[in-house]
């Protein structure tokens, strides 16, 4: 069974994070034509056994390489399209269609035009994508700068800004922080676990004897925590870069995503249930062991290094989740979830081996922290049923509603709460002659939080766990059972045509045009919702925002609700489907059509993303992202309404 376990790891490393390199080096030149037009050069070296596709490709076949060219402020024009030199075209054994590539170099040029004479750098952006004889890479991006002779060192800075154009969102530190609280505590659970525990006197004692001095032993004590820190982040460093920092958060919505991250968090939970252990291989830790013999920096950073693979099977499964999870969130948050994580492990082994005296204050080993392993366990189990939500709500399969989530929950943490109270034993438990205060205690807490659960099968909101269970509508009984939840009076209304009852039971419009429509028939301006069906901050939003009753009362009185899922899988009409403007990719569902429209106007691809607009889909005020304090959110609806009723105000004067 270890062996078939270390099998699908290597396997689903392969797949996941595929090589570590980009086959693919861009480089730019410019050629001067004269004092306002220039011809805009991206070469590409590909590494050998590589090749990289060129501009023009079928349906059906690999992501074609495009260049998006950002005069966003139209400071200069486009004359004809990108060019690309002559490559290579053969029938393609892996998508098994003739298609053109490029080996060695590939070189794409594009003329240029100013409006005026007053000269800018050039930013651009191309994705490709590359393969070998046997497999390819996932589709990458990366950002060209064309430098012209003469430019102006600030882009863009003299060009007018209209006056209804949105300010882009402030970001929200707030969600890196949390991260990095999580994977804080991750941490210190790590450190609770049987792999990681004992060792901490181990290392001391290593410390103590190696060090002639007290000052040496702080100064090396230091130097292993901080290598410690460096290893982990490095991983957080890597996964970051493979995926870029852009794209992770669009990985939350994909299918395939959630199903095998769901498939690897029920691995890890068996794990820690005690089913099997995962570990790396034997050799790979005896070498790093070797090289920890030498002493010195090197010998101390080799320490840190094996006290990871060492731990592994503890430690593994954390990381693996914590990695999953900021991956979902995408930007740098893998690189935060590792500092928080690495700091957590690195402050007792550096504190206990500066300190050795402190070590009398630590208990003793012994079964209970296989108890802590067992309840990491039921967590990730628990968790892992949030990715395959996902899965399901992107589909709209109704297979995971509302209510089957909750059951499953419920039934999880039962029986953590059972196992707590000694009525289970799992392979690995010592015998257990009575339950600690501590243990007690615990288990107390998941029992009442078991039961805070229940009700959510009848209706209940549930705001502790805000965004984890699919949303109320996404359920067999979204009323409540027997419809007995009680709404607001615009639910007693009849559905204008298109409509339906959203969050909060909020008359919504899934339809960008029918809504304006609407709005305009009654006079009211229009919240545009960019959302996802697997957008847990979205669900946040909806479920602790919306719910207070002053912000309820402007969502149903004062505005029209315009939700549009990014997500969506439903396939448009051949006729309705385009080529995006903005990246050049087929627009061939409703979500992409929605995606595309806010970063065309937007200029933003991440959700929940907010913007109130007239009915002339002008700003009325700036937009806006995630944001839980209410009285925030409260007094920037207030502000679009109130310049709305202005601006109708001077058009009836006039």
């Amino acid at each position: 069974m270890k062996n078939t376990i270390i099998a699908f790891m290597i396997l689903f490393s392969s797949c996941v994070f595929g090589q570590m390199y980009n086959p693919v080096k861009w480089s730019t030149s410019v050629e001067k034509i004269s004092e306002t037009e220039f011809i805009l050069k991206a070469e590409a070296t590909i590494q050998s056994g590589w090749h990289l596709y060129g501009q023009y490709i079928e349906e059906g076949g690999p992501s074609p390489t495009l260049f998006t060219f950002d005069n966003s402020k139209k400071p200069f024009e486009l004359i004809d399209k990108t060019t690309e030199e002559k490559g290579h075209e053969v029938m393609d054994k892996i998508f098994n269609m003739k298609i053109k590539y490029f080996e060695d170099k590939a070189l794409f040029s594009q003329k240029v035009k100013f409006n005026s004479n007053d000269v800018f750098d050039i930013t651009a952006e191309v994705e490709f994508m590359v393969c070998d004889d046997k497999n390819c890479l996932p589709p990458a991006s990366e950002e060209l700068v064309f430098k012209l002779p003469n430019a102006k060192k600030t882009p863009l800075a003299e060009t007018p800004v209209a006056k209804d154009a949105p300010e882009k969102p402030k970001k929200d530190s707030r969600g890196l922080v949390s991260i990095f609280i999580i994977a804080f505590l991750s941490g210190f659970a790590a450190l609770l676990t049987p792999c990681v525990f004992p060792m901490i006197p181990m290392t001391v004692s290593f410390f103590t004897k190696q060090s002639k001095t007290k000052a040496a032993g702080i100064r090396n004590a230091l130097i292993y925590g901080l290598s410690i820190i460096i290893i982990y982040v490095l991983l957080g460093s890597i996964v970051t870069a493979f995926f870029g920092a852009d794209s992770l958060n669009a990985l939350s919505t994909n299918v395939w995503f959630n199903i095998i991250f769901f498939i690897l968090l029920v691995v890890f939970a068996c794990s820690f249930l005690g089913a099997f252990e995962i570990m790396l291989p034997n050799s790979l830790a005896n070498k790093v062991d070797s090289q920890a013999d030498k002493g010195g920096l090197i010998g101390i950073f080799f320490m840190a290094l094996a006290l990871a693979i060492v731990s592994f099977s503890c430690t593994g499964p954390i990381v693996g989740t914590l990695l999953v999870e900021a991956a979902s969130k995408g930007g740098i948050a893998p690189i935060i979830g590792m500092l928080g994580f690495s700091t957590a492990i690195a402050l007792p082994f550096s504190l206990f081996a500066a300190f050795p005296g402190w070590l009398n204050a630590l208990p003793k080993s012994g079964g209970w922290l296989n108890t802590v392993k067992v309840v990491l366990g039921f967590l990730e189990l628990a968790l892992a049923f949030k990715f395959l939500s996902n899965a399901d709500l992107v589909l709209q399969l109704h297979w995971l509603e509302r209510e089957v989530f909750l059951a499953i929950w419920i039934a999880v943490f039962g029986v953590l709460a059972f196992y707590l109270f000694g009525k289970i034993k799992l392979p690995h438990d010592s015998p257990l002659n009575h339950i600690s205060v501590g243990r007690l205690s615990f288990g107390l807490i998941v029992l009442a939080f078991t039961i805070y659960l229940i009700p959510g099968l009848w209706g209940a909101p549930l705001k502790i766990i805000s965004g984890f269970p699919p949303p109320m509508h996404y359920s067999e009984s979204p009323d409540g059972v027997g419809g007995s939840k009680v709404h607001t009076e615009t639910s007693n209304n009849s559905l204008p045509e298109g409509a339906e009852y959203g969050p909060q039971h909020i008359i919504t419009f899934h339809d960008y045009e029918k809504g304006m429509q609407y709005a305009k028939k009654i006079g009211k301006p229009v919240l545009l919702d960019f959302t996802g069906y697997a957008c847990v901050n979205c669900r946040k939003m909806e479920e602790l925002v919306w719910s207070n009753p002053k912000v309820l009362g402007v969502l149903n009185k004062d505005l029209v609700l315009i939700s549009l899922y990014v997500d969506d899988k439903k396939e448009l009409p051949q006729t309705e489907q385009y080529v995006s403007e903005t990246t050049g990719k087929k627009i061939k569902t409703i979500g992409n059509k929605w995606s595309d429209l806010q970063i065309k106007t937007y200029k933003a691809n991440a959700q929940p993303f907010y913007v109130i607009v007239d009915h002339n889909s002008a700003s009325l005020t700036e937009t806006s992202a995630y944001n839980p304090d209410i009285e925030e959110y409260y007094n920037w609806l207030q502000s679009g309404i109130k310049n709305f009723k202005n601006n109708s105000l001077k058009k009836r004067q006039q």
